[in-house]
């Protein structure tokens, strides 16, 4: 088997949930591909499941060069113990020199054990990220002070680390590599304190998610009151989207914080992006603003949002919407 050059490879986690792959993993390695050429590594894929198939799959429609996949039982759910370990196993073996993780549940549960692990700087729910060619030094950045801030920070430990939140980055074209390396490791871990039973759906969350849809209708304090979401919801319904919302929503009680947009949100990259009463502040902006098609229906001409919408309708949201929901019905 071919070496790989990993020294100072970047390297991203695909996380998986019941064997398929999240949609962060093809976000960050389309970021890894980016990083690496400008620096002249290689990008490779860590894997850890029990059923690595469709990451395998993912990794390698995505260019990865290679991809480390340790399977087993032990990794059928996602458990601390056992990921962590196994991943720091890897670590040690093959000394990469970036490591690039989802900032989702799980993932900033493992980036965080695995910092501490391997006694490396950890930043954390970054939106951007860039690299220095000659030194291969990151610049991690993120939002701080409730979103007000952008920090970028660059670290002196090794390996470099950050977890980046889903929907941050755009989901790249297709790149595949059917030379890609699949190198299988074994791997047991020592420990397991935590066993997961069983998973207990969230009857209150139920429909498209706001990582996976690819219309997002999103309602801002414009919309005037909790009971005026209706309508955005049969527009979502009927476009087979998902409904979001800013900040102030969120802070007025009308909808809960996992429905929030924006740099203390959900950052998100749908195909189609409609604002309603939604005046457009850079933190809602920074958290939709990889949409391919933005829409604002908003009665003040001046509105910040109409500065990155592509289609701008000024107007009453209360008259457009129903307007949208009956030319649609009609179809």
């Amino acid at each position: 088997m071919q070496e790989t050059n990993d020294h100072r490879d970047i390297w991203v986690f695909l996380e998986q949930f019941d064997g398929q792959p999240k949609q962060v993993g093809c976000e960050l390695l389309g970021q890894a591909r980016r990083l690496a050429d400008q620096i002249g590594q290689q990008v490779g894929a860590v894997i850890i499941s029990n059923e690595p198939q469709d990451a395998i799959d993912m990794a390698r429609t995505y260019g990865a060069d290679y991809a480390y996949v340790i399977e087993g039982a032990e990794y059928a759910q996602f458990t601390t113990d056992a990921f962590s370990e196994a991943f720091e196993h890897l670590c040690q073996e093959h000394k990469p020199e970036i490591i690039l993780v989802g900032a989702t549940a799980n993932g900033r549960e493992l980036a965080s054990h695995l910092a501490v692990a391997l006694e490396a700087g950890l930043t954390a729910d970054c939106t951007s990220l860039t690299i220095d060619p000659e030194t291969a030094t990151m610049a991690w950045e993120r939002p701080a002070f409730g979103g007000n801030l952008y920090a970028r920070i660059c670290a002196n430990t090794h390996p470099q680390m950050g977890t980046v939140r889903p929907g941050a980055m755009p989901v790249p074209d297709p790149h595949p590599n059917e030379n890609m390396q699949v190198i299988h490791e074994k791997f047991h871990p020592s420990r397991m304190r935590v066993k997961v039973k069983e998973f207990i759906e969230d009857l209150k969350d139920q429909g498209v998610s706001l990582q996976d849809a690819e219309v997002i209708v999103s309602g801002g304090r414009g919309m005037k009151g909790p009971e005026n979401f209706k309508m955005l919801e049969k527009l979502a319904e009927l476009l087979g989207g998902a409904v979001g919302c800013s900040r102030s929503v969120v802070e007025e009680g009308w909808l809960p914080a996992s429905k929030q947009v924006g740099q203390t949100g959900s950052s998100v990259s749908p195909r189609i992006y409609i604002a309603c009463g939604i005046s457009g502040a850079v933190q809602h902006v920074a958290g939709m603003d990889h949409s391919d098609a933005i829409v604002a229906i908003n009665q003040d001409p001046h509105a910040p949002i109409f500065d990155v919408a592509d289609y701008c309708i000024v107007g009453d949201v209360f008259q457009v919407v129903p307007a949208l929901i009956e030319e649609l019905s009609a179809q």
